[in-house]
Protein backbone atom coordinates (compact mmCIF):
# COMPACT_ATOMS: atom_id res chain seq x y z
CA UNK A 1 0.00 0.00 0.00
CA UNK A 2 1.15 3.86 -1.14
CA UNK A 3 0.64 6.56 1.24
CA UNK A 4 -1.66 8.16 -2.10
CA UNK A 5 -3.77 4.97 -1.15
CA UNK A 6 -4.35 6.25 2.46
CA UNK A 7 -5.49 9.61 1.53
CA UNK A 8 -8.59 9.97 0.00
CA UNK A 9 -11.50 12.27 -0.01
CA UNK A 10 -14.18 9.57 -0.16
CA UNK A 11 -16.16 8.99 2.27
CA UNK A 12 -16.82 12.29 2.94
CA UNK A 13 -16.13 13.03 6.66
CA UNK A 14 -19.44 13.94 7.57
CA UNK A 15 -20.44 10.24 6.17
CA UNK A 16 -17.88 9.30 8.63
CA UNK A 17 -18.86 10.45 11.87
CA UNK A 18 -23.14 9.69 11.12
CA UNK A 19 -21.60 6.47 10.98
CA UNK A 20 -19.81 6.76 13.84
CA UNK A 21 -22.80 8.23 15.70
CA UNK A 22 -24.67 4.51 15.21
CA UNK A 23 -21.83 2.43 16.34
CA UNK A 24 -23.01 0.43 19.69
CA UNK A 25 -21.96 1.22 22.92
CA UNK A 26 -18.82 -1.16 24.07
CA UNK A 27 -19.71 -3.97 26.69
CA UNK A 28 -18.54 -2.63 30.15
CA UNK A 29 -16.00 -6.07 29.77
CA UNK A 30 -14.82 -4.40 26.93
CA UNK A 31 -14.01 -0.96 27.90
CA UNK A 32 -12.38 -2.04 31.53
CA UNK A 33 -9.90 -4.16 29.33
CA UNK A 34 -8.84 -1.43 27.34
CA UNK A 35 -8.69 0.68 30.85
CA UNK A 36 -6.31 -2.10 32.36
CA UNK A 37 -4.32 -2.02 29.38
CA UNK A 38 -3.84 1.64 29.41
CA UNK A 39 -2.33 1.44 33.19
CA UNK A 40 -0.60 -1.28 32.71
CA UNK A 41 1.46 0.30 29.56
CA UNK A 42 1.81 3.51 31.84
CA UNK A 43 3.75 1.93 34.80
CA UNK A 44 6.44 3.77 35.58
CA UNK A 45 9.97 2.13 34.93
CA UNK A 46 11.13 -0.45 36.84
CA UNK A 47 14.81 0.52 38.57
CA UNK A 48 16.91 -2.13 36.83
CA UNK A 49 20.92 -2.40 36.64
CA UNK A 50 22.91 -1.41 33.62
CA UNK A 51 22.34 -2.65 30.50
CA UNK A 52 24.28 -5.12 29.38
CA UNK A 53 25.18 -2.91 26.16
CA UNK A 54 26.50 -0.38 28.43
CA UNK A 55 28.41 -1.83 31.64
CA UNK A 56 31.29 -1.73 29.93
CA UNK A 57 31.44 1.79 28.59
CA UNK A 58 30.45 2.60 31.70
CA UNK A 59 33.39 0.91 33.63
CA UNK A 60 35.79 3.38 31.42
CA UNK A 61 34.06 6.74 31.75
CA UNK A 62 36.72 8.01 34.42
CA UNK A 63 39.58 8.39 32.03
CA UNK A 64 41.28 10.35 34.63
CA UNK A 65 42.59 6.95 35.81
CA UNK A 66 44.57 4.71 33.98
CA UNK A 67 45.53 1.25 34.31
CA UNK A 68 48.64 0.15 36.92
CA UNK A 69 52.03 1.26 34.56
CA UNK A 70 53.76 -1.51 32.82
CA UNK A 71 56.85 -2.08 30.77
CA UNK A 72 57.23 -5.12 28.02
CA UNK A 73 61.22 -4.49 29.05
CA UNK A 74 63.39 -6.98 30.89
CA UNK A 75 65.93 -6.48 33.01
CA UNK A 76 66.97 -3.31 34.26
CA UNK A 77 65.40 -1.21 31.80
CA UNK A 78 61.95 -2.14 32.44
CA UNK A 79 61.19 -1.13 36.38
CA UNK A 80 63.36 1.83 35.52
CA UNK A 81 60.63 2.73 32.82
CA UNK A 82 57.98 1.55 35.37
CA UNK A 83 58.84 3.16 38.16
CA UNK A 84 59.24 6.90 35.85
CA UNK A 85 55.65 5.83 34.80
CA UNK A 86 54.60 5.78 38.55
CA UNK A 87 56.64 9.13 38.93
CA UNK A 88 55.13 10.95 36.80
CA UNK A 89 51.47 9.98 37.44
CA UNK A 90 51.80 10.90 41.16
CA UNK A 91 53.34 14.17 40.08
CA UNK A 92 50.97 15.27 37.31
CA UNK A 93 47.57 13.39 38.96
CA UNK A 94 46.14 16.59 40.23
CA UNK A 95 46.71 18.38 36.45
CA UNK A 96 45.44 15.25 34.85
CA UNK A 97 42.41 14.82 36.69
CA UNK A 98 41.65 18.96 36.06
CA UNK A 99 41.92 18.81 32.17
CA UNK A 100 39.96 15.40 31.84
CA UNK A 101 37.08 16.43 34.24
CA UNK A 102 34.76 17.85 31.89
CA UNK A 103 35.76 14.68 29.71
CA UNK A 104 34.27 13.01 32.49
CA UNK A 105 31.16 14.57 33.18
CA UNK A 106 30.70 14.44 29.45
CA UNK A 107 30.87 10.41 29.60
CA UNK A 108 28.55 9.92 32.00
CA UNK A 109 25.97 12.62 30.75
CA UNK A 110 25.84 10.74 27.60
CA UNK A 111 26.05 7.26 29.61
CA UNK A 112 22.80 8.49 31.54
CA UNK A 113 21.20 9.79 28.46
CA UNK A 114 21.48 6.58 26.53
CA UNK A 115 20.79 3.97 29.64
CA UNK A 116 17.61 6.32 29.68
CA UNK A 117 16.90 5.78 25.71
CA UNK A 118 17.59 1.78 26.52
CA UNK A 119 15.20 2.18 29.13
CA UNK A 120 12.21 3.94 27.21
CA UNK A 121 13.04 1.91 24.28
CA UNK A 122 12.48 -1.93 26.77
CA UNK A 123 8.98 0.41 27.95
CA UNK A 124 7.79 1.10 24.30
CA UNK A 125 8.41 -2.68 23.12
CA UNK A 126 6.44 -3.88 26.14
CA UNK A 127 4.00 -1.64 25.81
CA UNK A 128 3.87 -2.47 22.09
CA UNK A 129 3.98 -6.29 22.60
CA UNK A 130 0.60 -5.57 24.91
CA UNK A 131 -0.95 -3.77 22.02
CA UNK A 132 -0.57 -6.08 19.60
CA UNK A 133 -1.39 -9.35 21.53
CA UNK A 134 -5.32 -6.59 22.19
CA UNK A 135 -5.49 -6.54 18.35
CA UNK A 136 -4.91 -10.20 17.51
CA UNK A 137 -7.24 -11.25 20.46
CA UNK A 138 -10.03 -8.29 18.64
CA UNK A 139 -9.46 -9.63 15.41
CA UNK A 140 -9.82 -13.40 16.28
CA UNK A 141 -13.25 -12.40 17.60
CA UNK A 142 -14.52 -10.34 14.61
CA UNK A 143 -13.29 -13.33 12.53
CA UNK A 144 -15.25 -15.93 14.63
CA UNK A 145 -18.11 -13.47 14.45
CA UNK A 146 -17.83 -13.16 10.69
CA UNK A 147 -17.44 -16.53 9.93
CA UNK A 148 -20.77 -17.33 12.22
CA UNK A 149 -22.28 -14.47 10.17
CA UNK A 150 -21.64 -16.26 7.47
CA UNK A 151 -22.91 -19.39 8.86
CA UNK A 152 -26.07 -18.16 9.82
CA UNK A 153 -26.59 -16.41 6.87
Amino acid sequence: MRPEDLLTTSPAPERLMEAAARLPEPEPEQVESVRRLLEASQRAPAETEWPPLLQAPRAKKDSRYAEPPTSHRSGVTGPLLVGAKRAFRLAFQPFINEVLRKQVEFNEAILDSLALLYEHQREESRAQTAWRREVMERLAALEKTARDDKRGS
